[in-house]
């Protein structure tokens, strides 16, 4: 039932007025850092009037504080598949905002996809082939789109070392470099840490 002013507690608001921003699968509690994360969407969501009316039916399902190069810090942050396109809506709003609540930390937002195995066909709950959107290649290429948008990704490369490691570079619109060419490296970070591969982001040269 939704709390009313007729309900008294003894304990602080802040345990629970931004909880509901947060949804975790069922009989999980967010971490701390999590907690901290939604608290900070709800308290813009209350005092933001350019966010107010979207994040008002928008929620996130976990939230990580990684190490990225140079020894500083990211924040990343799972929404649900089917929300992405409202969060997009708002996002540059919304990152801009958390940086500055989270010290500068780079913010980025990523769906929540779920990855079927090659064996999806033959289990018996399922009729028909594996869906492509499903795929492990399609969900690291949906992973790379999730980190830099709203950055358009313009060419891809794969280059093979000399060692046989390989190393996908990836171009993005040059236009967009001055707004995103310091968080190259965070992106990078947390494309291996999810993914466990390494990407290099590049803009390519633009000829007059």
């Amino acid at each position: 039932f939704p709390l009313t002013s007729h309900f008294h507690s003894s304990q602080p608001v802040a345990m629970f007025t931004g909880r509901q921003k947060i949804v975790k699968p069922e009989g999980k509690e967010p971490t701390e850092f999590e907690a901290r994360v939604a608290q900070e969407i709800f308290n813009l969501e209350l005092n933001n009037a350019s966010l107010k009316s979207e994040l008002r039916r928008l929620y996130i399902t976990a939230a990580r504080q990684v190490e990225v190069e140079g020894g500083k810090k990211a924040i990343i942050i799972f929404v649900p598949f089917n929300l992405l396109k409202s969060f997009r809506k708002i996002q540059k709003i919304l990152v801009e905002e958390l940086e500055k609540k989270f010290s500068g930390n780079h913010v980025v937002i990523i769906a929540q996809r779920t990855m079927l195995k090659k064996s999806y066909a033959r289990n018996k709950k399922f009729n028909g082939i594996r869906p492509r959107s499903r795929t492990l290649k399609h969900v690291h290429e949906a992973i790379l789109e999730d980190l830099v948008y709203p950055t358009e990704i313009v060419g891809k490369r794969t280059r093979v070392r000399t060692n046989g490691s390989k190393l996908l570079k990836v171009h993005l619109n040059p236009k967009e470099q001055v707004n995103v060419e310091t968080k190259l490296d965070t992106f990078a970070s947390v494309y291996k840490m999810l993914c466990s591969k390494e990407v290099a982001f590049e803009f390519p040269v633009t000829r007059e």
